[in-house]
C-alpha cells in the first residue's frame, strides 16, 4: 500500500515536510487520501524543469483515463475525471497559446491598472467595519477579493457568497467527497453559462463582457472554453489572493522584527510581498501533470502515464536556490514560483500584487498594534493538496 504524504503531519506543518522530501526523497511517490497515485517533486530545479517539460502534460480532457490508471483499489476519481475544465491551466501547446492570447485581449494590465481605485476603495470600507478584534480571514481577507473579482467580471453582488462557496469546494476538490465537488462545478459552470448569455445580450464595461466580445469577434473561444475561462478567473482570483494577505500578516506577525522594519519604510511593501509569496505563499502545489513517455526528474525515472504534482511550497524554501529560508522582507526579489512558472505563469498576478500591496498597506496604517488574538496553536489550516491557508485568523487591534 502507498502512504498518503498529505495527512495529519502535513497539514500542521509542510514545510518540515518538505525539508525532508528534498534532503532526503525529493522525488517521492505517494497517494492522495482518495487513492490518486502521484509522484511528488519538491527541489527548486526541478520543480522548474518539469513546470516546463512539454513531455509533462496538463490536458486532461484527451487523456480521461490518466487519473482513473492511478487510481489504487478502493479510491474514487470521478471527483478528478468529472471536473477537469477547458481552460489555459489545463491544456498544453499549441491550445494553451491560443487561449491565453484570447483572454489577454480582454484580461488587460490597463482594465486591471483602472480597478485600483476601486480596490482602495473597498479595502477601506471593508476596514471601516471592522472592530478591535476581528477575524481577519472572514472580515477582510474573504471579501476584498471576493468583491474586486466581482467588480471586474461583473457579477452581481448578491451573488458573491455563492461564488465564494462554490470556488472553496472545487479548490479543495481532492480532499472532498467526489459528488459535492461534481455538484459544485457544476452549479457554478451552470451559473457563469447563463451570465454569459446576459452580457451577450446586454454587454457592460466589465471582464465577462469582454470577453464574450474577443468569442463572438474571433470565433476561436468555444462557449466551454469561455465558460471556463471566467471559472478560472473567478476561482484563482479570490482562494489565492485571501490566503496571500493572511498568509503574509501571519509571517509577519511571527516576525515582529520584519513587520517593524515593513512599518518604519512603507516603500518596502512590493519587495515585502513577494518575499510573503516565497516564504509561505497561498498555493502548496501545482494542478497535476502525468508523463505523456517516461521522464527523469533528479535521479528517478517516472514511467509513461504516471501524475506529477510541484510543490510550489517547497521549491519556494530550497536552501539550494535561497540560502537560509528564513523570512526578510529585503531580499532581492524574483525566481519564487509562487505564481508557476513557464507558460502557465499566473495571468492574474498584477491583480494579486496589487491587492497585496493595497491591503497591506491599509492594515500596517490603521492597526499600528496588530496581534493575534488567540494562542498561536489555536490557529489550523485548512485541508487539500492546492491550497495552502488557515481556516481563520483572529486578531486585535
Amino acid at each position: 500500500m502507498i502512504d498518503t504524504l498529505f495527512d495529519a503531519k502535513y497539514l500542521h506543518d509542510p514545510h518540515a515536510v518538505y525539508a525532508r522530501l528534498r534532503a532526503e526523497e525529493p522525488v517521492y511517490r505517494t497517494a492522495t487520501p482518495h487513492g490518486v497515485q502521484m509522484w511528488v517533486v519538491s527541489r527548486y530545479e526541478d520543480v522548474r524543469a518539469a513546470m516546463t517539460d512539454p513531455r509533462l502534460s496538463k490536458d486532461f480532457t484527451n487523456n480521461p483515463g490518466v487519473i482513473k490508471a492511478n487510481t489504487l483499489p478502493g479510491g474514487d476519481s470521478s471527483g478528478y475525471e468529472a471536473t477537469v475544465p477547458h481552460n489555459m491551466l489545463f491544456v498544453d501547446e499549441p491550445d494553451h497559446g491560443r487561449l491565453r492570447r484570447l483572454v489577454t485581449k480582454a484580461f488587460t494590465a490597463k482594465r486591471v491598472t483602472a480597478l485600483r481605485p476601486r480596490i482602495e476603495e473597498i479595502s477601506a470600507g471593508l476596514l471601516d467595519k471592522v472592530g478591535p478584534e476581528f477575524d481577519l480571514m472572514h472580515d477582510y481577507a474573504v471579501p476584498l477579493p471576493a468583491m474586486v473579482i466581482g467588480e471586474l467580471l461583473g457579477v452581481p453582488e448578491d451573488h458573491w457568497p455563492e461564488l465564494i462557496k462554490w470556488s472553496n469546494t472545487t479548490i479543495e476538490g481532492a480532499a472532498l467527497d467526489p459528488e459535492e465537488v461534481v455538484k459544485a462545478v457544476t452549479d457554478f459552470t451552470g451559473y457563469l453559462a447563463q451570465l454569459c448569455e446576459e452580457r451577450r445580450a446586454e454587454p457592460k464595461d466589465d471582464l465577462f463582457s469582454a470577453l464574450v466580445q474577443v468569442q463572438d469577434e474571433e470565433g476561436a473561444l468555444s462557449q466551454r472554453e469561455l465558460v471556463d475561462t471566467a471559472f478560472l478567473l473567478v476561482v484563482a482570483g479570490h482562494e489565492t489572493t485571501v490566503h496571500l494577505i493572511c498568509n503574509g500578516m501571519l509571517a509577519l506577525l511571527r516576525h515582529p522584527d520584519q513587520l517593524a522594519k515593513l512599518r518604519a519604510d512603507e516603500s518596502l511593501l512590493p519587495g515585502a510581498i513577494e518575499e510573503l509569496l516565497r516564504y509561505d505563499g497561498p498555493i502548496s502545489t501545482s494542478t497535476l501533470r502525468f508523463a505523456t513517455e517516461p521522464v527523469v526528474i533528479g535521479d528517478t525515472e517516472i514511467p509513461q502515464g504516471q501524475l506529477v504534482l510541484v510543490s510550489l511550497l517547497s521549491a519556494n524554501r530550497d536552501e539550494e536556490r535561497f540560502g537560509a529560508p528564513a523570512l526578510d522582507i529585503t531580499r532581492p526579489g524574483g525566481q519564487h514560483v509562487a505564481f508557476g512558472h513557464g507558460i502557465h505563469y499566473c495571468l492574474g498576478a498584477p491583480l494579486a500584487r496589487a491587492e497585496g500591496v493595497i491591503a497591506f498597506r491599509h492594515l500596517l496604517e490603521r492597526f499600528p498594534a496588530l496581534e493575534l488574538a488567540v494562542p498561536e496553536r489555536e490557529l489550523a489550516w485548512r485541508p487539500g493538496l492546492l491550497m495552502h491557508g488557515l481556516t481563520g485568523l483572529p486578531v486585535r487591534a
